[in-house]
């Protein structure tokens, strides 16, 4: 009788989120959603989605319905009737520059933290059941890709507490839908983020093979959803959901997203680019929730060669940086099934991750470049837009000495400004191209200098980086999302909304370069 109560709760449970997710979902078609949106109520989009209703979504949808045609209706006036507006938890947190970057930091987590959620009825929000850090300002859920940065400043922090309940929230999300989404957000639950569950796990279990054990079944499950339909690629060029299979029967990964309409957390901006552009609407949509996927959202990497965000063509390119990551996660796959006596399958994914490292090297090394580059599969051809992903392969042992040589010439004659590394060599006024530079592409690009012994570079990035990052935070008391590193006497712009302070992955990866942090890698080496 015990084991059946607890096994109703948790049915009945399921069959509740999967109610809320349906009821969220569905709000996102509706007029009043569309109306809102369109009509610019909150100047930053996102701020409707995270809006809890007052009372169930239907009964005010109905109530739109009746009133909008009315002679005095007031859109604003009627959402806040009822709509509670999302607010910053309040604190007591004040900024004091005369402390530390680092103790600055230290104090910030607190501030960053959020207890585990309620279940608020027609709220966007995907409760976890852990604690968990958020990056700061408009983003006030935990994101995917973040977090891994965030979790090595808590690693350095001594924060091991916080490592795990991350993890386990990750495991989490696994377990009950399938994947990790972008966010812990219903908007966000047709796409993922650039999969980093297998790194952070690594930094959680820190060397201790039971641990690594108990993340196994998440480690498979999150892999199946990046390699789903692979077996339905028949030919060179084919390509389903994130898989494309290449010449030599290779099976490759991409971004994706399932849904092809506009985001909802961004619901004006597509549909005015869509109008503007005159493009096939599902086409657009597709690859700007893909870029979203890939994190870079966005950036002249993804666009047609001298185009813009109209252009935009994500689904079309296999990138160096994804497929790096499936590498490294193939590879704690293999150690884990190694640990467990599964000789067959932990052979299976060795075979798995050479494949995939010989592909990345064949399909993305351009040797006159003497740089790794996106491949653009329908043209059979590499893109020719360089970006800091270039650098992916050496945090990953992927590349030889020699490539890594090469790497490191082109991010010191063309990457490296006074601030740091750019995240691409085009201005194109999109967030993540020049004159930007990013917390964790700055810490991918370190530690992977640092891989080859290339240490004299890997030190100017580390220096440059850490020292635009305490100039900004003594004159505005702030970590920020994102700096110009080209010019560090102004701050970084572009995008889709304004420069964002907190936050999350600046503090992680400042603490983390402040104390030469390395963590393991279960064995992988060059």
């Amino acid at each position: 009788m015990k084991r059946f109560s607890v096994y109703g709760i948790l049915l009945l449970l399921v069959f509740s989120c999967q109610r809320k997710e349906t009821v969220v979902q569905d709000f996102y078609a509706s007029d009043l959603f569309r109306d809102v949106q369109l009509a610019a109520v909150f100047p930053d989009s996102k701020t409707f989605v995270d809006c809890v209703p007052k009372r169930p979504l239907n009964e005010i949808q109905e109530e739109y319905a009746v009133q909008r045609n009315e002679p005095d209706f007031e859109l604003k006036a009627f959402v806040l009737k009822h709509f509670d507006v999302p607010v910053s938890p309040t604190t007591n947190f004040q900024a004091d520059t005369s402390r530390s970057v680092e103790e600055h930091i230290m104090a910030l987590w607190p501030v960053l933290t959020r207890q585990p959620d309620d279940n608020k009825q027609g709220s966007s929000l995907i409760t976890l059941p852990q604690s968990y850090i958020v990056p700061g300002g408009r983003f006030s859920e935990i994101y995917y890709w973040d977090s891994y940065f965030t979790i090595l400043g808590l690693k350095a922090s001594g924060r091991t507490d916080m490592v795990e309940a991350m993890a386990n929230n990750f495991a989490y999300l696994i377990d009950s839908i399938g994947f990790i989404p972008n966010g812990n957000r219903e908007y966000y639950l047709s796409r993922s983020q650039p999969p980093y569950f297998s790194l952070i796990v690594g930094v959680a279990v820190d060397g201790n093979d039971e641990k690594l054990l108990n993340y196994l079944p998440a480690l498979q499950r999150e892999y199946d959803f990046w390699m789903k339909d692979r077996d339905q690629l028949e030919k060179s060029g084919d390509a389903i959901l994130r898989v494309v299979k290449l010449d030599d029967e290779v099976v490759l990964n991409r971004y994706w997203d399932n849904d092809p309409r506009p985001r909802p957390e961004a619901f004006k901006e597509d549909v005015h680019l869509q109008q503007q552009s005159g493009r096939e609407a599902e086409d657009l949509y597709r690859n700007l929730r893909a870029a979203c996927e890939s994190g870079w959202d966005f950036s002249a990497r993804w666009f047609e060669p001298g185009k813009g965000l109209e252009s935009i063509r994500t689904t079309e390119l296999i990138p160096v940086d994804l497929n790096c990551l499936l590498y490294y996660h193939e590879f704690m796959l293999q150690r884990a099934y190694a640990l467990k006596g599964d000789v067959e399958r932990a052979d299976l994914y060795t075979n798995l991750a050479e494949k995939r490292k010989a592909a990345i090297l064949k399909y993305m090394w351009n040797d006159e470049a003497g740089y790794f580059f996106d491949y653009h599969f329908p043209s059979q051809t590499q893109s020719t837009i360089p970006a800091l992903a270039g650098s992916f392969p050496l945090y990953f042992f992927v590349a030889n000495q020699e490539q890594a040589i090469a790497v490191e010439q082109k991010l010191q004659t063309e990457f490296l400004g006074p601030g740091g590394l750019r995240t691409t060599l085009t201005e194109s006024k999109q967030q993540w191209d020049a004159p930007n530079g990013w917390a964790p592409l700055q810490w991918i690009a370190y530690r992977g200098l640092k891989n080859y012994n290339l240490v004299p570079s890997a030190d100017t990035v580390r220096s440059r980086w850490l020292a635009v990052n305490t100039r900004v935070y003594k004159a505005t008391g702030k970590m920020m999302e994102k700096y110009n590193v080209s010019d560090i006497t102004l701050y970084a712009g572009g995008g889709e909304y304004p420069n964002q302070d907190g936050f999350g992955w600046t503090n992680g990866v400042y603490l983390a370069m402040a104390k030469d942090q390395d963590w393991t890698f279960f064995g992988l080496r060059k």
